[in-house]
């Protein structure tokens, strides 16, 4: 069932002059804005490749993927029905988690008439309780009723693979491995080496060879250290 988070992104850009719900040969677009397609992702990004990849062909494509920047969290005693709880849930979505979904993107983006934007939103998420048939109710098993748009934050745009290096602000040296990569964006070592995988798939960096272990690799454009004879 589509979010009311869906269809306030799908609205916000839109816009005054734009269309929501379009049908576009054997394709249902989310937004047209002119020539402009737009399509709201909130969960992965895998879903839609293939879609995009053909759209690309004629249509210029514009893809929003949300990332919920804070949540929160209220909880109902039954569907619709009152308040029992509200508070702020203590995950907090980044910029950097885009990575995570750009490694089943590689052969979509970049693109000459593809654009990504990534807007870090503030939701409202209402929760009820669980009460499917498979499984046992526990006074703390809830399920997501829906999710509303509260603000939009920040927003980053991407047109071509060096833009990617936006979601990582840190300093790199000129060759570097995955541990100096995730600390210059401020993530997880596990996130750095897919940033690092969709990073050379795109073709904004790539493997010059191995320190210990680990591979080594270098942004491309930046010309080349030579080696001591």
């Amino acid at each position: 069932m589509e979010t009311s988070l869906h269809q306030q992104l799908k609205a916000h850009y839109a816009g005054d002059d734009g269309e929501v719900e379009v049908r576009r040969g054997r394709y249902r677009i989310d937004a047209v804005r002119g020539d402009l397609l737009i399509e709201v992702q909130h969960a992965g990004l895998a879903a839609i490749r293939d879609k995009i990849r053909t759209l690309c062909e004629e249509h210029r494509v514009l893809v929003v993927k949300p990332i919920v920047a804070r949540r929160r969290i209220i909880k109902l005693d039954r569907p619709g029905g009152e308040i029992v709880s509200q508070r702020w849930s203590p995950k907090r979505g980044a910029t950097y988690d885009l990575f995570d979904d750009l490694v089943h993107f590689t052969r979509t983006f970049p693109h000459p008439r593809l654009t990504i934007e990534t807007p870090l939103v503030e939701v409202v998420e209402v929760r009820c309780p669980g009460h499917g048939r498979k499984r046992r109710w526990r006074a703390n098993d809830h399920v997501v009723e829906d999710q509303r748009l509260s603000s939009v934050g920040a927003v980053m745009r991407f047109t071509k693979a060096a833009d990617l290096w936006q979601l990582v602000p840190g300093k790199l040296p000129k060759e570097f491995d995955t541990a100096e990569l995730a600390t210059a964006m401020g993530a997880p070592r596990w996130l750095a080496q897919r940033a690092a995988y969709a990073l050379r798939e795109m073709g904004a960096v790539r493997q010059i060879g191995k320190r210990g272990g680990a591979w080594l690799y270098e942004r491309v454009g930046r010309p080349r250290r030579r080696k001591a004879a």
